[in-house]
C-alpha cells in the first residue's frame, strides 16, 4: 500500500499520509519518503506551496497523524534492531527541515495530531485545525517524553502552558489549540474539501492569493476562541517553577481540584521519565531548535539503548510503557523507581549527558 500519496496540483505541493488503519502512524520509510519528497519540492519551481494532510478509512481528511509507530518502537527496541534509532533520527531532521521549508507550507491538522504528527505540524508556515481535531504530546503515559522539537515549540506557548502540556500529556482540541498558540485558524471539518481544492486545484489565481483567501477565512472563524476548559490559574504558578519537585509541593499543598486531579494524574506516569521531561522543557527555553533537537536525540538514545550505570540492567522504562498500555493493555507498567519522591538527581543527569561526541552527534550538522 502507498502510504504516502504525493501530486503536484496548481503549484501546490500536495501531501496525504495514507496510513489509516493505524491513524496515518509513522514508519522510518514514510519519514525518509516525507524527506525526500520535500526536499525535492524545495528546489522544484513547478512547487511554490506545500500542502499535508492525513486521512481515515473514509477518505481524505478525518485523522491527521497519530506520531510514530510504537509497535515498532517495541519490536525493534526487543531485537536490538538499529533502525530504530535511525527512525529517531530522520524524524528529527524532518522536523528541521519542515521548520526551515523556504515555501509555504500548510497543515491540515483535522482529527488526531499526536506525537510525530506534532512534528510534521508545528514547523508549518501556516496551521489549520477543526472542531474534530484531538491534539497532544502523549509521551508521558509510555515512560517517553514529548519529542520532535516539543523542548522548542511547547516552550512557545504562554503562561507555562506548554510544560502542563508536556508533562501531563493534555488532549487539546481545535479551540484549545489555537488559544494556546499551537494552530493558527479553524475550519469546520465540513469545509475542508472545498479550502483543499481552492488551494490546490485552481488555475485562476496565484498560489500567494490562494493561501491568504484561506488565511483570511480560517482567522474569520478564530473569533469564536476562547480559553481551555481545563485551563486553571493555579497552573501558570504551579508549572512555572524551577523543577519538578517544586510544581510537585505546591499541587499537594492546594486544596482545588484541578491540582487533586494533575497530581493523580501525576502519579500514574513513570516518575523518572517526568522528571527528565520538566528538565527537558526548562531547557529548551534557552536553546535554538537545533540544539533541542540534539538534546531530544539524546534523550531517546538513553530511553532505548541505556548505557549508563543507573539504569543498565534496569528495566526499560519507555518499552515498559509501551508493553503495558499498547501490547498487553493492561495498564499497568512497573516503572523503577515507582515513586516520584525516589526519583534522585543522579538518576536524571545521566540522560542529559550525549553519548556522541559534539563533531559525531548525528544532528551536528544542523543549524
Amino acid at each position: 500500500m502507498e502510504y504516502i500519496k504525493a501530486e503536484i496540483n496548481s503549484g501546490v505541493g500536495c501531501i496525504t499520509l495514507n496510513r489509516p488503519t493505524t491513524l496515518n502512524a509513522l514508519t522510518l520509510d514514510m519519514i525518509c519518503q516525507l524527506t525526500n519528497l520535500l526536499i525535492d519540492w524545495r528546489d522544484n519551481s513547478e512547487v511554490e506551496a506545500v500542502a499535508i494532510r492525513g486521512c481515515n478509512k473514509a477518505g481524505p481528511f478525518g485523522d491527521f497523524c497519530a506520531g510514530g509507530d510504537i509497535r515498532f518502537f517495541y519490536l525493534a527496541s526487543t531485537k536490538k534492531d538499529k533502525s530504530l534509532s535511525d527512525f529517531f533520527t530522520a524524524e528529527y531532521r524532518l522536523t528541521h527541515l519542515i521548520y526551515n521549508y523556504p515555501k509555504p507550507y500548510i497543515a491540515f491538522m483535522d482529527g488526531v495530531v499526536m506525537g510525530g504528527g506534532m512534528g510534521l505540524s508545528q514547523g508549518a508556515s501556516f496551521r489549520v485545525v477543526t472542531e474534530r481535531t484531538r491534539m497532544a504530546m502523549p509521551e508521558t503515559n509510555i515512560g517517553f517524553f514529548p519529542d520532535v522539537g516539543a523542548s522548542f515549540f511547547l516552550n512557545r506557548c504562554d503562561n507555562n502552558i506548554g510544560k502542563y502540556i508536556g508533562i501531563t500529556g493534555q488532549v487539546l482540541s481545535g479551540n484549545d489549540a489555537v488559544a494556546v498558540g499551537l494552530a493558527d485558524g479553524v475550519l469546520m471539518s465540513s469545509e475542508l474539501h472545498d479550502n483543499w481544492d481552492l488551494l490546490t486545484n485552481s488555475r485562476l489565481t496565484k498560489v500567494s492569493d490562494r493561501i491568504n483567501k484561506l488565511q483570511i477565512h480560517c482567522m474569520n472563524l478564530k473569533d469564536n476562541i476562547h480559553t481551555p476548559s481545563w485551563f486553571d490559574p493555579h497552573l501558570i504558578l504551579t508549572f512555572g517553577q524551577e523543577t519538578l519537585g517544586k510544581a510537585l509541593e505546591r499541587l499537594v499543598e492546594s486544596d482545588g481540584e484541578w491540582a487533586k486531579k494533575t497530581l493523580q494524574k501525576l502519579k500514574e506516569r513513570s516518575p523518572i521519565m517526568l522528571y527528565i521531561t520538566f528538565k527537558q522543557l526548562i531547557y529548551g527555553q534557552s536553546l535554538t531548535l537545533a540544539e533541542c533537537l540534539r538534546m531530544e536525540r539524546d534523550l531517546a538514545q538513553h530511553c532505548f539503548y541505556p548505557t549508563h550505570p543507573t539504569r543498565v540492567g534496569m528495566s526499560n522504562e519507555t518499552i515498559e510503557g509501551i508493553r503495558a498500555l499498547v501490547i498487553d493493555k493492561d495498564f499497568s507498567p512497573s516503572w523503577n523507581p515507582k515513586n516520584l519522591d525516589d526519583v534522585t538527581s543522579e538518576m536524571i543527569e545521566p540522560f542529559f549527558k550525549s553519548p556522541w561526541l559534539p563533531s559525531e552527534h548525528p544532528l551536528a550538522d544542523l543549524k
